[in-house]
């Protein structure tokens, strides 16, 4: 297991009330011993003008998959901040949920490498972001 701090589905969703992950509905589903998932839903809070789940929509779910993450791997005092991210948007999404799954590519004392993949309902790729946070 790479997580260093004890979590609980329901204790994730809590982080999220009153600030954008609550605002979006991002929704933490699964906590396995060495990923993260969470969806978000393709409605018009996600959606772009054209009406399309919007970019910034998915890095929001890479980011906060991402962050969360990273702070599951610290301990104490520490936490993360995010130094880069980067999104390929893949497949345009109009509806439902989409799903991100974030693993750890790296996982350093100062800083870390995610990999966070969002699919849309039929399990087809509509994303691949990459986060770089460090440990502050």
């Amino acid at each position: 297991m790479i997580w260093k701090r004890e979590a609980t589905l329901e204790a994730l969703n809590a982080m999220g009330e009153g600030n954008m992950v609550g605002l979006l509905d991002i929704q933490f589903e699964r906590l396995t011993e060495s990923t993260i998932e969470a969806t978000m839903p393709v409605d018009g809070r996600t959606h772009q003008p054209f009406g399309l789940l919007h970019g910034g929509a998915s890095v929001v779910l890479a980011e906060t998959l991402g962050s969360v993450a990273g702070y599951l791997c610290t301990e104490g005092e520490q936490s993360v901040v995010g130094l880069e991210i980067n999104a390929n948007h893949i497949r345009g999404v109009r509806s439902g949920r989409v799903r991100g799954v974030c693993k750890a590519l790296h996982t350093g004392g100062r800083h870390q490498v995610w990999q966070i993949d969002i699919f849309d309902e039929q399990g087809r790729l509509c994303c691949s972001s990459r986060l770089t946070t460090a440990v502050v």
